[in-house]
């Protein structure tokens, strides 16, 4: 039985890096991939990349390695001046979010054909067996993973690269999910919110079924779940959502959604919120184009009632997965009745429901699929617990944190999550969890290598490059697309330099590591990437 150097499970851009960058170095690589579709959330809707599109930084000086490979690739494929265009942005440290975006179905057949060009890299399309699918050595090895197929990968190191942790789990490393309490690392944004101004509902709604009649319940999307004490840990996750493309061009669009049949699965009811959130003066928005092929990238959060799914992905990291394919079913459903609603329920200010109804799903993207996205963005589910953790402080301008001697990859962006859940509070709908900027003077930094690698007494020759060790809000700043890049590549590079040395990934020598990154063009020097500008105090 073939006996790989590397074993990298997960289906996201940071296994595309992992691989890749192993395979250039001579080794033999297993990609065990859970979806059928290998990419992550960048195949999946997510083409307004996080790259200069916020107004008071620009991240585009992180973009080195693969990463800046993948968007060369991408820009070639679009011709035109879109190469030189790119080179120029490098060049000149210029802001052109624009040259960063591209649509699902170019980068996925992009990283298919990436991927081909290496015969060493071997392709397992498959899921690990949910019971038992670690063996390890009495040291702490870890020799073999089962799949759910029966079939065994044999490896010298393996890495974590799905969005969920199930790598780790099982193989006895420490995770965790959901929110710690401030107290836990003495961040002043974790746990409970007390205050969430973004995305705010902020209109009065009548939060129950019959109006005025709390003994009718609540209407559907609000929990009956009390706020709780500010502060508290718990365990809810930032809300998924669906990065869904969507097209106003007649000639690539199946039908618009104006006038357009119920979706299968429709049920007013649901949306009976929404109704009322907008005929109260609710904010709403209409679809814009951001990608490339007039074709939107519906972000979940552009309202305080948008494609978000606060509450429905809490079960996510840790079900099994029969219970995650009725998830992935139920988001699907309502995901599609609300755009359906956009359109066409009377609720809908008529101005925007005329937009809406403009727009249809994209002909050339998700044929396998009924042309919508086939996952979840999954923003957050279990983090390893290591001996080094990235927290609001590592984030945070004059911190008594410094910034980290083992750098691996920049992280160049706010500690962002989705809120978390829409409850009650003085008896109205409230949104609760969001974290983006809310005056938090935060500061890019450098993730450390100890925040990829576990506890020594748990693995010796394990990594993780999606869950690395990190709080909630610490991970807020970490998990972009971009990052994961560079997270997989760092990790190829410390796979491939603890096989040289016949050493555990815990005494990979960190200077012959940074050579190596700073060699292929990751960028690791955050003094060489500027600082976000902040309002005058």
């Amino acid at each position: 039985m073939t006996v790989y150097d590397l074993v990298v499970y997960g289906s996201t851009s940071a296994a595309v890096a992992a691989s890749i960058q192993a395979a250039r170095l001579g080794r033999a690589v297993a990609l065990v991939s859970p979806h059928a579709h290998i990419g992550g959330i960048q195949i999946e809707g997510l083409g307004g990349s996080d790259i200069d599109n916020q107004p008071e930084f620009q991240n585009s000086t992180t973009v080195g390695g693969l990463s800046f490979e993948l968007h060369e690739r991408i820009s070639r494929h679009y011709g035109g001046e879109r190469p030189d265009r790119l080179r120029k942005t490098v060049a000149e440290r210029l802001r052109d979010p624009d040259v960063w975006r591209f649509e699902s179905r170019v980068a996925e057949a992009i990283i298919a054909a990436w991927l081909a060009e290496h015969d060493n890299i071997t392709i397992v399309y498959s899921s690990l067996a949910e019971n038992d699918a670690v063996r390890k050595s009495n040291n702490g090895t870890v020799e073999a993973i089962t799949l759910v197929d029966g079939q065994a990968i044999q490896g010298r190191v393996f890495l974590e690269a799905s969005y969920e942790g199930d790598l780790l789990a099982a193989a006895g490393v420490t995770t965790t999910h959901g929110r710690e309490a401030q107290t836990v690392y003495n961040e002043s944004l974790a746990g409970v919110r007390n205050h969430t101004p973004y995305r705010q509902i902020d209109v009065p709604v009548d939060p129950y079924v019959e109006a005025g009649n709390p003994a009718s319940g609540l209407l559907y999307g609000i929990s009956p779940e009390p706020l709780g004490s500010p502060g508290d840990g718990d365990k809810h996750l930032q809300s998924f959502s669906f990065r869904v493309p969507l097209t106003d061009d007649p000639a690539n669009r199946v039908e618009p959604l104006g006038g357009s049949p119920q979706p299968a699965g429709y049920v007013p009811e649901r949306y009976e919120l929404h109704r009322r959130f907008l005929r109260n003066g609710g904010f709403m928005y209409a679809p814009s184009i951001k990608v490339p092929r007039r074709k939107t990238d519906l972000i979940g959060s552009e309202a305080p009632l948008a494609t978000d799914l606060l509450g429905l992905n809490d079960e996510w990291p840790t079900a099994t997965y029969a219970r995650r394919a009725e998830i992935l079913e139920e988001a699907t459903t309502f995901t599609q009745g609300l755009l359906w609603f956009f359109a066409n329920d009377p609720a809908v200010p008529e101005a925007y429901r005329e937009k809406w109804a403009q727009f249809g799903y994209c002909r050339d993207e998700f044929p396998d699929n009924n042309h919508f996205p086939r996952q979840l963005y999954v923003r957050d589910a279990r983090r390893m617990v290591s001996d080094y953790i990235v927290t609001e402080h590592t984030a945070t301008q004059d911190s008594d944190v410094p910034q980290v001697d083992d750098p691996v990859a920049v992280a160049y962006w706010p500690t962002d999550t989705h809120s978390v859940r829409r409850i009650l509070r003085d008896g109205q709908p409230h949104n609760e969890g969001f974290i983006f900027k809310d005056g938090h003077r935060w500061r890019p930094f450098g993730i450390a290598y100890r925040a990829l690698i576990p506890r020594r007494a748990e693995a010796t020759n394990v990594l993780s490059a999606t869950c690395p060790s990190a709080s909630h809000v610490g991970y807020g700043a970490v998990r972009l697309e971009h990052q994961f890049y560079a997270l997989g590549q760092a990790c190829a590079n410390a796979a491939d330099l603890a096989l040289l040395a016949q050493t555990n990934v815990q005494d990979v020598p960190y200077a012959e590591l940074r050579a190596r990154l700073e060699s292929q063009g990751v960028v690791i020097d955050v003094t060489s990437v500027g600082l976000p500008t902040f309002p005058e105090r």
